[in-house]
């Protein structure tokens, strides 16, 4: 059953509540969501708030409506993966070993070829940006501060790549990632174990080194897999 929200609220907090739901799989594909006015009802807001919240699911691909059957959530096949609101859902129900896994790979892909054209490309003022965010990173004092400054780091190097498409899509991804890591890492020794890599890797773009950045990339990405695959198996007792 679909479950109330705490309180009146925007149409924001619907599609928030709802898109939670479906993501996390509480509420499964081919199921059929209550009639408008009884789920308006029971999450306490008005019908046209709940419109509003179903052409924004809608468009996410979560949900569908068809005249005679009513609404019902869709397959995930259908949902738009690289929707900010949907990654952010991922994560928040602890993302699948298979979902990071694709997202690492997409990382892989494409990350080491954005070093190398930062390293090619980057003004003086996008250098200064990834400098500011390598600093803060050395600076953080707990995985929250080391977590937005290392967000800070990528999003600064895939905006000095000169590629307004590379940027925006990778936007999205570390932000998922970014939340993943988060909470993986929050059992882990150090969290600063990947600072040197990324002050090598801001060395290689300062210094126009666009093959050593494209290396270094690789090796960061390779050792975040890593990271993830060590801190999610289960540690055998003692």
């Amino acid at each position: 059953m679909v479950k109330p929200i705490a309180m009146r609220s925007l149409h924001n907090q619907v599609i928030q509540e709802l898109g939670r739901q479906i993501v996390s799989g509480e509420l499964e594909a081919g199921k059929s969501l209550p009639r408008e006015e009884l789920l308006a009802e029971h999450m306490s807001v008005s019908r046209t708030a709940l419109r509003e919240a179903m052409k924004v699911l809608s468009a996410k691909g979560l949900i569908e409506s068809r005249q005679k059957t009513g609404t019902r959530v869709r397959e995930e096949r259908y949902w738009n993966q690289l929707d900010a609101d949907v990654l952010a859902w991922r994560c928040a129900s602890m993302p699948t070993d298979d979902f990071v896994a694709k997202l690492v790979e997409m990382r892989e892909i494409i990350e080491p070829a954005a070093a190398a054209a930062a390293a090619r490309r980057r003004t003086p003022e996008q250098l200064a940006a990834i400098e500011e965010a390598r600093d803060a990173m050395a600076a953080a004092e707990d995985l929250d501060a080391w977590t937005e400054a290392d967000l800070a780091f990528h999003e600064s190097l895939l905006q000095a790549t000169g590629n307004e498409l590379m940027a925006s899509l990778f936007s999205v991804i570390h932000t998922a990632l970014g939340a993943y890591f988060e909470l993986s890492a929050r059992h882990a020794d150090d969290f600063k174990t990947s600072l040197p890599t990324h002050i090598k890797l801001c060395e290689a773009i300062r210094r126009r080194q666009p093959e050593v950045a494209r290396q270094t990339m690789i090796k960061m990405v390779a050792d975040s897999r890593s990271n993830i695959h060590r801190r999610r198996r289960p540690r055998k007792a003692s």
